[in-house]
Formats: structure tokens, C-alpha cells, sequence
């Protein structure tokens, strides 16, 4: 459903973190002198991600205290996601409210068949019916698109990554490992377990930054107004600003699913960033209404 090849990127990126993982497991099989680590490394990889595909509908909706909401309760929410669903002929999902005055939105679910949609009541506060409906097309399509698995996926095995590279890295430090490499391949092998954590972050990064761009342009397909979504990016960004969230370990952990990034500015630096710079999102979406993209 759009132009920039993002699932072409994705599955490369995808390739590129298995690649790091694979490749701690050819560290530990150099140090300790057994090719099975190799193998126990790529089951590991393969473990954590059927764990997160089961799991991925809970980690967001817990992090954000977020409680089901009933049609009475959010008459809205119901209208706009009832209409999009239908006209994406998909299943509606679950819906959700954050008691938090932080305005922001998220999906989650590994399949449309079990997702849910969640806003804070800071975003229903904050924006207008037509900009939360572009907010909310934009989060229906993370959950079309697969983005909520393949994020929380890409964060469960570069979670493992940098663990496993930690301790590799005191092994090989604190004399662990074989003997009888020589020199070049112990170096090699300590500097392969200290960079694939921070290779790994990067890659789980630009994996949700590119799903993100793909969500904006999918969603405004969706609801047929890009201007919509970016006039609500506007004011996302000013509200997340005036009330972030704390960056809680929970919260961080689930940054990656939300519209907007939830904290302050200068607690997360823009090479850090779940998120593409706002400014860089609207741009797109308000050349997708004139059809003219900047980016292309």
C-alpha cells in the first residue's frame, strides 16, 4: 500500500538483526570451542520470537494502564473505528482508554484477529473528531500491516542480542573462553560482542522509524485525508511536549508502538528515536494531499 519499498527495508533489517544474532553465536562458539552455540543462539532467536508473538497484545496496554471501554463510554472511538474497519474489511478490534493526560495512541495485537486500539485521554481531549479519525486509521493500519509483531519482535531479539553480548564480553575480559585462538580472533570476537547490542538498537530503531512512515501513509489511504492526520501530528507533538510521559522502563519498552514519541525531547536524542522527526512525517502526509512528496 505504498511507494517507499518499507517492506523491502524491514525484511532486510529483519536479516541484518538475525545476521548480529547468528553471529554471537559464532563469537561463543569460537571462544568456547563448540559449534553448538551457534545453534542454541538461532533456537533462542527463534523461542523469543513465538514468546513475542504470543505476547505482543500486552506489553503496551499494561505499561499504559490502559482498561477496556465500552460504545456509552466512548461513543467516537466506537463510530470511527466500526467505519474504518468495515471499509478495510478487517475485524474491529478491541478498544481501549490510558487514564494519562499525555496525549498519544497506540495498537497492538499480533494479528487484526487479536488486536487492540488504545488512546490516552489526553489525546481524545486534545484533538477533534476528524484528526483523532486520522490518528485512528493510522493506528488500524500498524495493525494491517503486522507493525505491532515485527516492532516487538525486532525489540525481544535485540534485547537478547545485547544480552548475550554483555556476557561475552565479561567472559572474554575475565579470561573466559578457549586458550588456543590466537589473538587476532579473541580481539575480533570481543569486538564483534561489544558492537552487535548497539548494531542490533539501531536496527530495532530504523525498523520502527520506517513502519512509522508506512502507518502515516497507509492510514491516510485509509481515511482519505493526510491533512487529518498531520494537522493531529501538529498537535500531538506540542501536547507531548507540555505533558511527556516519564521514561519508565515499561513505557520505554512500549515507546515504539505509540503515534507520537511519549517523552520530552531532551530525554531521547533524534539518532535515539523510535520515531521518524515529526516534521518529516507531516511534510509527507501534506504532500501526499497536493501529490507531491518531498522524499521521493
Amino acid at each position: 500500500m505504498n511507494n517507499h519499498f518499507n517492506g523491502l527495508k524491514t525484511a532486510g533489517l529483519f536479516g541484518l538483526i538475525w545476521a548480529l544474532l547468528l553471529g554471537l553465536g559464532w563469537v561463543a562458539a569460537r571462544s568456547f570451542g563448540n559449534s553448538a552455540f551457534i545453534w542454541i543462539f538461532g533456537l533462542i532467536g527463534v523461542a523469543t520470537t513465538f514468546y513475542s508473538y504470543w505476547n505482543s497484545d500486552k506489553l503496551a496496554i499494561r505499561a499504559m494502564r490502559a482498561f477496556p471501554v465500552s460504545e456509552a463510554e466512548a461513543p467516537a472511538m466506537y463510530r470511527i473505528v466500526r467505519e474504518l474497519s468495515t471499509k478495510a474489511n478487517q475485524p474491529m478490534p478491541r478498544l481501549y482508554v490510558s487514564p494519562t493526560e499525555a496525549p498519544n495512541a497506540f495498537a497492538t495485537g499480533r494479528n487484526p484477529q487479536n488486536a487492540a486500539v488504545c488512546c490516552t485521554q489526553g489525546i481524545l481531549q486534545l484533538l477533534d473528531e476528524r484528526e483523532l479519525r486520522g490518528v485512528l486509521g493510522h493506528e488500524l493500519m500498524h495493525v494491517y500491516n503486522r507493525d505491532i509483531l515485527t516492532g516487538s519482535v525486532a525489540a525481544a531479539i535485540a534485547g537478547v542480542i545485547g544480552t548475550i553480548g554483555q556476557i561475552l564480553s565479561f567472559g572474554a575480559m575475565f579470561g573466559g573462553g578457549n586458550r588456543d585462538n590466537n589473538g587476532g580472533n579473541a580481539i575480533a570476537g570481543l569486538a564483534m560482542a561489544f558492537l552487535a547490542p548497539i548494531a542490533a538498537m539501531f536496527v530495532q530503531l530504523a525498523i520502527s522509524r520506517t513502519r512509522e512512515y508506512d502507518a502515516d501513509e497507509d492510514g491516510a489511504k485509509l481515511t482519505g485525508d493526510p491533512l487529518a492526520l498531520a494537522s493531529a501530528l501538529a498537535k500531538l507533538e506540542a501536547g507531548v511536549a507540555r505533558a511527556p510521559l516519564a521514561p519508565t522502563k515499561d513505557v520505554v519498552n512500549a515507546s515504539h508502538m505509540m503515534i507520537a514519541n511519549p517523552f520530552r525531547a531532551q530525554d531521547i536524542s533524534r539518532l535515539m528515536a523510535t520515531h521518524p522527526p515529526m516534521a518529516d512525517r507531516i511534510a509527507r502526509l501534506q504532500g501526499m494531499a497536493t501529490g507531491y512528496n518531498p522524499n521521493n
